[in-house]
């Protein structure tokens, strides 16, 4: 007959199974909070593929520091197609042929040293409106992993839709409702190729350029932006978020 294990040795085995380790404790709870956080995360990019997204971290900042803001939301129905096509042509000519990174453009940036950027309109949109303005590598490795997401779960048009109302056009100026009224007292429906093409044109420095008194180096960039935008919709580039 098998002797039974004494009551007191039984107990301390049960003790010594429940001892508190710090060290594993803090890491179970590290990887539920990072697994939690990317599941709040995704479900809010799923939720902005239909729900416009709120102010961005940017625009309140400007709103502290100016007083007010001027942003208007428009549906990518009633914006002129000239405007999104410029839009591409000038940041992002191959928009409807990547997964939200330029290969090609990367590797060009990286051959031609830091001066050159080489962010898509894809990385542009996570960047206005899930995290903040500013040259640092946590800002970029959200950046890197929050856009193949949003690549994933949002077309293309709506990427494009999404960009063109939080871009930054002038000081204080936030989307093309509100661009199109500040710069030519028109709708975004009743933009011409020129006056989209030199909105386009200011995108990389909206505080230092004017799309309706453009400079001559403006003037020459809205040039070659509307030439873009006609050949990316001649070779097919922009059926990606065109109707």
């Amino acid at each position: 007959m098998a002797k039974r294990k004494p009551a007191k040795a039984k107990k301390t085995t049960d003790r010594a199974k429940r001892r508190f380790r710090p060290l594993a404790w803090l890491w179970r709870w590290s990887v539920r909070l990072v697994l939690l956080v990317v599941l709040v995360a995704t479900c809010v990019i799923i939720a902005h593929r239909v729900l416009n997204p709120p102010k961005t971290i940017y625009m309140r900042q400007e709103e502290a520091r100016l007083g007010r803001i001027d942003r208007v939301w428009v549906p990518l129905d009633n914006v002129a197609p000239v405007m999104a096509r410029a839009a591409v042509a000038a940041e992002d000519a191959d928009f409807c042929n990547h997964w939200g990174f330029d290969m090609s453009a990367i590797r060009s940036a990286i051959e031609e040293g830091a001066g050159r950027g080489a962010s898509t309109i894809s990385q542009q949109t996570v960047k206005n409106v899930y995290l903040w303005h500013g040259r640092n590598w946590l800002r970029k490795a959200l950046e890197a992993m929050i856009t193949p997401v949003v690549e994933v779960f949002w077309p293309k048009r709506r990427i494009i839709e999404v960009y063109l109302n939080v871009a930054e056009f002038d000081e204080g100026v936030f989307g093309v409702e509100a661009a199109a009224r500040h710069y030519f007292g028109v709708g975004p429906e009743a933009l011409s190729p020129t006056q989209a093409a030199r909105l386009a044109a200011v995108l990389p420095d909206p505080k230092g350029r004017s799309a309706a008194n453009p400079s001559a180096s403006v003037r020459q960039r809205a040039a070659s932006i509307l030439d873009g935008a006609a050949t990316i919709r001649r070779d097919g580039r922009s059926a990606c978020f065109e109707d």
